[in-house]
């Protein structure tokens, strides 16, 4: 199912009825609809922060933004051998970022952008769309502080589409279809700030809050 005409509007409306839209590859003009059978979503209380990801974290030189790069996070994204993300999905979440809807976390090492994440918000969800790492453990880092930047904010649904071996390791799971728009909804009627929140003093910080819920 293909729609040459996708407004900001009406992938919000798509979010909200449980879709999200894909390409086949870069190259590709069209756009269609994905509603999985099986989801993968982060419970909240439930990322996982090994050892050594939280020695990496403690050590790292790192700083993290919120929404100072949000188009070089999607390029970065997009910037693979197989991608989804096509000219029309860019200039969708470019246009949902402007409206305040879609938002991006980044991981830098000195002025360099090695990692990051980037997503959108509708009521107390966060439907979390690509990351990207150029460092060892830089997604994963993100991955944390996005965590962390949710339970803050409020949220309640962290939809990471779907479940791979990676995302897996740090704590994703898979639920139902029927499951997902249960947890969906009650998001919806909710609230979550993702920009409120302030950044943590240290990765000390992320990795206290999460492991005391884990």
């Amino acid at each position: 199912m293909t729609d040459p005409v996708i407004t900001p509007e009406l992938l919000l409306n798509a979010y909200a009825a449980g879709i999200f839209p894909m390409a086949e590859t870069r190259d590709d003009p069209d756009v269609f609809w994905v509603d999985p059978r099986r989801r993968g979503i982060f419970p909240l209380d439930g990322f996982h922060v090994s050892r050594s990801l939280a020695r990496r974290m403690r050590r790292w030189q790192h700083r993290v933004t919120i929404d100072s790069a949000f188009a070089e996070v999607v390029d970065a994204c997009a910037d693979r051998d197989e991608t989804w993300i096509n000219d029309e999905i860019r200039r969708l979440y470019l246009a949902l970022h402007k409206m305040g809807q879609a938002h991006s976390l980044e991981v830098w090492e000195g002025d360099a952008l090695v990692g990051g994440v980037y997503g959108v918000t509708l009521g107390a969800a966060f439907f979390g769309e690509s990351m990207f790492s150029r460092r060892k453990d830089a997604s994963k880092i993100a991955l944390a502080y996005l965590v962390d930047r949710l339970r803050q904010g409020g949220f309640t649904l962290f939809d990471a589409q779907f479940l791979t071996p990676h995302l897996a390791s740090l704590g994703a799971v898979e639920v139902t279809r029927g499951e997902y728009h249960r947890q969906l909804e009650t998001a919806l009627a909710g609230h979550g700030d993702f920009t409120g929140p302030a950044l943590p003093d240290s990765p000390q910080d992320v990795v206290q809050r999460i492991t005391q819920t884990s």
